[in-house]
């Protein structure tokens, strides 16, 4: 990817995001899990793998994503954007595996995903759910 977010996550956030986070019903559209200091983003329904994400230490304490890749097979995943995927992969992390609300982030989605597709008039609601899918409060 050649944009990454420049969130530094905590070390306790760190941990919380090794743990992953796996789909529990229709609604939630994401699978992530930890393989050393990669996060892997997989859709739920399909299997799909769409983010790989590095992480690294940073030397002040917390982790940054260091390099990440994202599919580009229109097929599997929509994405074409570089920017729209760079808020969809932090706000993966942030909304779905770590829990915030991240209202800035979720603004930002629904403002690209609108600018670059036919959903123009969509509700944002819609477009969130589309793309993001929920999360359940039970992980």
């Amino acid at each position: 990817m050649s944009e990454l977010p420049q969130r530094i996550w905590s070390d306790e956030d760190w941990e919380r995001i090794q743990h992953g986070y796996g789909a529990k019903d229709m609604d939630e559209k994401w699978d992530v899990f930890t393989e050393g200091e990669v996060v892997f983003f997989h859709r739920s329904w399909t299997g799909y793998g769409v983010f790989a994400a590095t992480f690294a230490p940073v030397d002040s304490g917390g982790w940054r994503i260091a390099s990440a890749v994202v599919e580009r097979d229109g097929e599997r995943y929509g994405g074409t954007d570089d920017a729209y995927d760079c808020v969809m992969l932090e706000l993966v992390i942030t909304a779905i595996v770590l829990g915030e609300p991240a209202p800035e982030l979720r603004s930002r989605l629904v403002e690209l995903a609108r600018r670059k597709s036919r959903s123009a008039d969509a509700p944002a609601g819609v477009i969130q759910h589309s793309a993001l899918g929920l999360r359940s409060d039970s992980n």
